[in-house]
């Protein structure tokens, strides 16, 4: 396993799309941080109700210090589907597993080091987030570190990348094509299901018991940040957590399944 392990981070190591990924996450924390520290902080005595931001000291320094993980995890489920989809495209798959005669071996080795490799990410992340927004918040005269619940909230943030590397991983496997699959992953996270979520949170019965178990929602839940006035219910932290993990174990221990007792050419 050890060797199976060093082989999937050799594989991902040694092309430019880990440095390429990293410089953009982190860029992006920081300018989504700094935003957010700028609008979170602000005056809003003349904005609407529906359009305010509302949350504690604690709240907020959350949603500063993760706001740009809705950037971020969409760019770790790409790697996820990456990671098996360029085996399938280039036909290496078959010499993996002529390597590693053990499927199921191969395929904890993914999992483990795209786990790792979404941690490794988050803490790029945090190093944007924490950086730019730490100097934002300070500057406005909000709290930095009010509360035992930020750290918390940046752990956590190191398992969101994680979990979502692994949907990417099912979605790799599931959609085998990988230009298909990158489409189609992506546009499902980015488009499709902050729509339905959207759409459904006009229906009572979908906002109350629904809309909080999508993958975003749960997402968010996570790291614990303010809210926009809308109401809308959100679970607690471990809900999301669970809630996240479970879309990742079904899809990459679905694909993982498929992936053992298929054929491969």
């Amino acid at each position: 396993m050890i060797g199976a392990i060093k082989s999937e981070f050799l594989k991902f190591s040694s092309t430019r799309m880990w440095w390429g990924m990293a410089i953009a996450i982190f860029v992006v924390s920081a300018l989504f941080a700094g935003l957010f520290g700028f609008l979170t902080t602000m005056d809003q005595s003349g904005a609407p109700p529906e359009q305010q931001f509302t949350g504690d000291a604690e709240q907020i320094a959350n949603s500063v210090y993760t706001a740009g993980l809705s950037i971020a995890y969409l760019l770790t489920l790409t790697v996820g589907v990456m990671q098996i989809g360029s085996e399938y495209r280039h036909k290496t798959i078959t010499s993996t597993f002529l390597a590693v005669p053990k499927r199921t071996t191969v395929m904890g080795a993914k999992v483990i080091s795209l786990l790792a490799i979404g941690a490794f990410y988050g803490v790029i992340s945090l190093l944007g987030s924490v950086g730019v927004g730490a100097i934002i918040l300070a500057s406005r005269g909000a709290e930095v570190f009010p509360g035992a619940g930020v750290a918390r909230t940046l752990a956590l943030s190191l398992l969101v990348l994680g979990l979502w590397a692994l949907i990417g991983l099912g979605a790799g496997i599931l959609i085998p094509n990988q230009v298909a699959a990158l489409l189609i992953a992506v546009g499902v996270a980015w488009i499709v299901e902050p729509l339905a979520g959207f759409a459904l949170s006009f229906w009572d019965w979908g906002a109350e018991h629904v809309v909080q178990f999508l993958p975003s929602a749960a997402t968010q839940s996570m790291v614990s940040g303010i809210s926009n006035g809308s109401g809308a219910n959100q679970l607690e932290w471990w809900g999301g957590a669970l809630t996240l993990a479970a879309y990742a174990a079904v899809l990459a221990g679905l694909g993982s399944w498929l992936t053992v007792r298929k054929d491969i050419s």
